[in-house]
């Protein structure tokens, strides 16, 4: 019963976040950790494996469509890789009320700018000028390094950043879905050595982030509109961040 709840769950989490270029992890470890799940060896590890798996399958749809702006930014994809396992390895060492606090202020975050954006006109710019991308790699590698931390991939952070260097939405959904691909895989490689999960619970959460990939990120290059995308997004993140703080309180 377990189980089948927290696939149905991260389907439509993953599908949601495929969307937007992220892998859901934000979401993902919540969701495990309400239905009882241990936050270090199982919550943490397997949401950023299931985070990159989710931006995986979103990038080859997004590359197919030449939505992905490679010669730009595989500077930040570097920078992710590098920064994601220092984040894994301070991980272990802090308390797990951190780490939920970190999270929340992640979500709150991410919800917040999501909203305040939302309404504004499509980017139009051309490709980032070097003063931009200067910027837009030290905030990759805070993202990997907060969201390998966190067990998360860092696409919180790394897609409004592109939108604000310039990039249409789709472009840079597209583009993000590459770096926090790099960052997730970086991330969860720190991580691997502290995952304590059945290959059942492994298994059919792969099975079910592939295929929710597979339909969000078809749906966002065919037919979705970024604008009520990021309201839901926005509605669901402020839900949750929420429901993470009440028992805290």
């Amino acid at each position: 019963m377990i189980l089948a709840l927290a696939t149905g769950l991260i389907f439509v989490v993953s599908a949601v976040f495929a969307m937007l270029g992220m892998g859901g992890g934000m979401l993902h470890v919540p969701i495990l950790l309400w239905l009882g799940y241990p936050l270090k060896t199982v919550a943490q590890p397997v949401g950023i494996l299931l985070n990159g798996l989710t931006t995986l399958v979103a990038m080859v749809i997004y590359a197919r469509s030449e939505l992905i702006d490679w010669r730009g930014t595989w500077g930040m994809a570097l920078v992710a890789l590098l920064c994601a396992p220092l984040g894994s390895i301070v991980a272990p060492l802090l308390p797990a009320e951190t780490l939920i606090m970190l999270l929340v202020l992640m979500i709150l975050f991410a919800a917040s700018r999501t909203l305040l954006t939302a309404a504004r006109p499509e980017p139009v710019d051309g490709p980032p000028n070097r003063l931009r991308k200067l910027a837009g790699l030290s905030v990759v590698g805070l993202a990997a390094f907060a969201g390998a931390m966190l067990g998360l991939g860092g696409g919180t952070l790394i897609s409004p950043m592109l939108m604000w260097l310039g990039y249409p939405t789709k472009r840079a959904v597209a583009t993000s879905a590459f770096i926090v691909t790099v960052s997730s895989a970086a991330g969860f490689a720190g991580r691997v050595g502290h995952l304590d999960a059945s290959w059942k619970l492994l298994l059919t959460l792969a099975v079910a982030v592939t295929l929710a990939a597979w339909l969000g990120s078809s749906l966002m290059v065919s037919h979705a509109k970024p604008q009520w995308v990021k309201y839901a997004y926005s509605v669901v993140l402020l839900g949750v961040g929420v429901k993470l703080v009440l028992p805290m309180l």
